[in-house]
This record gives C-alpha cells, structure tokens and sequence, in this order.
C-alpha cells in the first residue's frame, strides 16, 4: 500500500523523546483522495534526510515504512522527494506586494497615525517581507505575512463602503496593518529550507502577537486600533484578547476579525497554491 502514491508535505516538527533523542511528526496528505496520514520518524531516520524534503507543499513518495492496521499512522523509514515546492514569494513578488502595502499605507489620512504605521514598516521593512503568517495554519511561506497583510487591507477597501455603518477607514487599514506585525517576533523561518518555528523567546516577553499589537497601539495613543487588535482571533479560546461573544462590541472588531479569518481561509494557504497562479 502506497508504493505508487504522492504525498503533500502538510506539517513537520521536531520534538524530544522521553530518551532524550530526536523525534520527527510528519503529517502527509495523499494527493488521490486527501486522506491524512500521521508519519513519525526516528532520529537515525532524521539524521540521513536533508531538512529540505520536509518543507511545506513539498511532493513526495514513501518508500519504506510500518504502518498500523488501518493505515493512517506509519513509522517512516524511507521516502523520495518527488516535487520541491516554493520557498514562498519571489523578489519580484515581494516587491510588488510591499508597494501595494505602502498604497494602503497613505490611504490613512491622520498624519500622526500613518507616521507610526509607516514607521512600523520602516523600521523592521526586512524582516517584514519575508516572515510567514503562521507555522502551519495559513500563508505559510516566505513572504507570507506580507501577502496576508495586503490581503487583508484589500478585503477591508471592499467590505467598507457596503456598509450602513460608516466604519473609520483609517483605523480599519491600520488594523489590518498591523494586526499580525507581532509574528516578525514571535516566528523564525529558514531562508535555505523554508522551515518555520517559534522564536525561542518571544514568549519570555509576550503571551501572543495580537497581546504585541494591542501594546504597541496602546502606548501609541490609539486604543480603538488596539482593541481591533485585541479581537481579531474571535474567541479566547483562539487567542483573542477580546472574546467577540461579548455584547456591546464595536461593529469594526467582528470586521477585523472576519477579515483576517476569510485571508487566512481562502487566500494563499501555501506555496503549492503559489506556484498555480
């Protein structure tokens, strides 16, 4: 069973053993039928695989593994990379995504926001372009945080004037801006493998990226923006700040939040979708 079959690279992690040695989770999706199999592999097995075959999207064939009787769960021994997927965004695509940001920028008119949300960008413009937006969830590549960003703001520009509540655009794009601009701290990403990770210690300083976003706003002088912020996730068993179960919420923290939630869905989940357009 699954000799001629292709897989999609889904999630890979690396965590300890109770033996104290290297443990591989690999999770694969079979290109056939979209079935999900859960992969481990040993430290020895680890040892003999170039990290890039692990990267997201990538395509590959299992050539030697023990299953359990109803073939979801393997021990992995051996496996043959078929297709390489993208790193993630292209310098061409950087750029032009980064000068769509910079239009969403000077859409703001109060002078003393746009300049803190241009300073932002400003000063952290490297690793802003090529950080993901998750780990596993969506836009999980380089470049992927920047694509999320404008996505987000061009979700907003066409929700906005559909509206009888006339929400204030410039905290709607500032929201969108900056909603995620904690993950720069919060994520690593191998440029060479396309790997991601948590940053060993964002969590000493912070509980969350959307706990960065909502301080930064707040010491800025712009609560509303931070409370947008602090929303975005929906529930606080998501992560939000701000549970949108509760009554009497401002109608733009439900915007923020389903704005960020139809990018993260349905736009460029991974770079096997970036290399369809």
């Amino acid at each position: 069973m699954y000799s001629d079959d292709i897989f999609e690279v889904v999630i890979f992690s690396i965590g300890d053993t109770k033996a104290g040695t290297k443990m591989g989770k690999l999770q694969l999706k079979n290109t056939n039928d979209e079935s999900v199999l859960n992969c481990i592999l040993w430290e020895e097995t680890l040892n003999r695989f170039d990290a890039k075959i692990f990267r997201t999207g990538n395509l590959v064939k299992i050539v030697s593994a023990s299953f359990n009787e109803k073939y979801n769960n393997c021990l992995v021994s051996a496996l043959e990379l078929v297709k390489e997927a993208k790193l993630g965004l292209e310098p061409k695509e950087i750029f032009k995504y980064w000068c769509k940001l910079q239009e969403y920028i000077e859409q703001i008119q109060d002078e003393k926001l746009r300049n803190f949300v241009k300073k932002m960008f400003e000063e952290n413009e490297e690793s802003f372009k090529i950080m993901p937006a998750a780990k596993l969830m969506h836009h999980n590549y380089i470049g992927g945080l920047l694509v999320h960003t404008v996505e987000c703001c061009e979700f907003a520009q066409l929700n906005m004037s559909k509206f009888e509540y006339k929400a204030n655009p410039d905290e709607v794009y500032a929201a969108c801006l900056l909603h995620d601009f904690g993950k720069i701290f919060e994520y690593t990403i191998n440029t060479e493998t396309g790997l991601i990770d948590y940053a060993a210690n964002f969590r000493e300083k912070w509980i969350s990226h959307s706990q960065y976003g909502f301080c930064i706003c707040m010491n800025a002088g712009f609560p509303r923006i931070a409370k947008m912020i602090a929303a975005h996730h929906g529930r606080a068993d998501w992560g939000a700040i701000i549970d949108l179960d509760q009554k009497d919420l401002e109608p733009e923290l439900y915007l923020i939040h389903f704005i960020d939630n139809l990018s993260a869905k349905f736009g460029k989940i991974n770079t096997r979708l970036l290399e369809q357009e």
